[in-house]
């Protein structure tokens, strides 16, 4: 009992104490926690590539735009997407940009760039129209938007409601920018009375336009290495005030070109991101890839840089967000992320729309208008296994583009050789009237011609390549022209080379079906050490199928669509006769005895 109640009074006697030194406890200071720094965010969102599309429409299909993975395209939908992102970032600092290739690509930019150009007429280009109504804060030059030449580039610039920057285009008079090289933008961080950011975004434009557009930029610009340009004007930007430098570059991630050493390099922003400090992040374009988020550390300063790519056409639209605070008076980004957004996923701006209907409408007119008259049908629905003149016509009017690009130069003596392949099995040319979209519904991919030289030999080599996807079919056996392509190779992989005769055994193995080819017209066997000029598609030559022999540097490259190509031919022409292009030059065989 005595024990119990001891403990009883030394429990009451805590208690009291407790309480007695309560209110001097509770004015002494806890544990103290680190402040935590006040944040702010910034979000940039970046298109590019967009290539003349406003609305969701394939000109060449007459038809809504659509594709095996279902994709939208077009400025109209990214601008609802932009629009979204704005309301919910009401009060905050939201910037656009764009990293080029614009006012090419469709039949609606070409229309207003030949049919109708805005330097004669005064019209506003249906890209700056559109575009405008999104509000972009700033657009990059690609190389696209020296395609049609420096006028008509500065005529569009002059349309825009905002500036257009390419900061190694170069004067070559001058020696000066022939652009805006970069602008500061001032955002405010919030509601009234929040802090300003300042916001340095530097464009670089790509130095192949001096090979791709030469005739257009010839002694009159030339174009900077876009590493040694941004190492220049980084630290310019930083010291005239950018809290912030974002760098918008026409040019992909690769590290390679597809023309030789002569130029700068064509891919280089994970280099620039790597070799300059002082950026905090690049959007580009160029290549057509989805690159939602990459990080490049950056050699000299240990800081990762953040990089992203849309994708192409206004399929995707990169957000870039960034979280900021302030350390001794200097702005600080302290995170940073990105992402890609499907337009797929929206209506189109009914604002964008408008502003494009007439254009919109006249281009839908021109394409459904008849360029030249089929002296016959021409159908495509033999062409993998067959020689067929529809595709005789992909290879005269190639072979006719680089013969006379050639001509009086250093290539000028050799043959000309042109590759092509049967890209739809559903193009036809009807007899009598041919509209635009019949012809750019033989070529339904927005290929550009080059030009490489290969060896006898190489040749060969390709053609083997491209031979082996036939099925072997013994002599005596029935031949069914349906199944004597594999099924699993698309029909575009069956390539076709005009210039020279050739035939393909399919009794043989596979590596041993070339069994005969021979210089044009002749009985002449080609020479393995022969050389030829053989044009042909970017997609191919730059190694597109993994064909052998043919991922070389170009003796020619002026960036033409080949559909615009074939276009153009008919429209000059008036007419399509096969007596003017059908030169029957290949077959398939089995022991020298046609199969067909």
């Amino acid at each position: 009992m005595t024990s119990s109640s001891g403990a009883s009074r030394r429990q009451v006697l805590a208690v009291a104490a407790a309480a007695a030194t309560a209110p001097l406890l509770a004015g002494a200071p806890a544990e103290a926690k680190p402040k935590q720094p006040k944040t702010w965010d910034l979000t940039v969102l970046g298109t590019s590539d967009t290539h003349g599309n406003v609305y969701n429409w394939d000109y060449y299909k007459d038809a809504e735009f659509d594709d095996s993975k279902h994709n939208d395209v077009g400025v109209a939908k990214l601008a609802t997407l932009v629009n979204q992102i704005r309301a919910e970032r009401t009060g905050k600092a939201t910037l656009v940009l764009d990293a080029g290739d614009t006012i090419q690509g469709t039949p609606l930019a070409t229309y207003y760039a030949k049919q109708e150009p805005i330097t004669s007429t005064g019209e506003t280009h249906p890209m700056a129209g559109a575009m405008n109504v999104l509000r972009y804060d700033a657009v990059t030059l690609g190389n696209h938007e020296f395609n049609y030449g420096l006028p008509l580039l500065a005529t569009w610039i002059k349309q825009l409601g905002f500036p257009a920057l390419a900061a190694n285009a170069i004067n070559s008079k001058t020696g000066k920018p022939a652009f805006l090289p970069y602008v500061i933008k001032e955002v405010r961080l919030g509601g009234h009375g929040a802090p300003k950011l300042r916001v340095g975004i530097l464009g670089l434009t790509n130095p192949g336009v001096a090979i791709w557009d030469k005739a257009n930029v010839e002694g009159r610009l030339v174009f900077a290495d876009m590493v040694a340009t941004a190492a220049k004007w980084v630290p310019v930007m930083r010291r005239r005030g950018a809290d912030v430098v974002i760098i918008s570059a026409h040019g992909g991630d690769s590290g390679t070109s597809s023309y030789g050493p002569e130029l700068p390099n064509e891919n280089p922003t994970a280099l620039i991101a790597e070799q300059v400090p002082g950026i905090d992040a690049i959007l580009f374009g160029h290549a057509h890839n989805e690159v939602p988020e990459k990080f490049v550390t950056n050699l000299k300063t240990g800081k990762a840089v953040l990089t992203s790519e849309p994708s192409k056409w206004g399929q995707r639209l990169t957000r870039m967000d960034f979280t900021l605070t302030r350390e001794k008076g200097c702005w600080k980004v302290v995170d940073s992320s990105a992402t890609t957004l499907n337009t797929n996923t929206v209506a189109e701006d009914p604002a964008v729309l408008a502003a494009v209907r007439g254009q919109h409408a006249k281009t839908v007119e021109y394409v459904n208008r008849v360029v030249a008259q089929s002296s016959v049908e021409l159908s495509a629905a033999e062409s993998r296994y067959k020689d067929t003149p529809i595709l005789d016509f992909i290879n005269h009017v190639q072979t006719e583009v680089v013969t006379e690009a050639l001509a009086g130069g250093a290539y000028a003596g050799l043959p000309v050789l042109s590759i092509a392949a049967p890209f739809s099995r559903t193009a036809v040319f009807p007899q009598g009237d041919v509209r635009i979209r019949d012809v750019a519904g033989l070529y339904v991919f927005d290929n550009t011609l080059e030009a490489v030289v290969l060896t006898g030999a190489e040749v060969k080599a390709y053609l083997e390549y491209s031979a082996k996807y036939f099925v072997t079919v013994p002599v005596g056996a029935t031949v069914d022209p349906e199944t004597i392509s594999d099924p699993a190779v698309p029909d575009y992989n069956y390539d076709v080379f005009s210039g020279v005769d050739y035939d393909i055994d399919i009794s043989k193995p596979v590596g041993q079906r070339i069994t005969r080819l021979v210089l044009a017209g002749t009985d002449t066997p080609v020479a393995a050490d022969a050389q030829f000029v053989v044009a042909v598609n970017n997609y191919r030559r730059s190694g597109g199928g993994n064909f052998p022999g043919i991922v070389k540097t170009q003796v020619y490259n002026a960036q033409q669509e080949i559909r615009q190509l074939l276009i153009d031919w008919a429209q000059a022409k008036g007419t399509i006769d096969p007596a003017d292009f059908f030169v029957p030059n290949w077959k398939l065989v089995r022991e020298g005895v046609p199969v067909f």
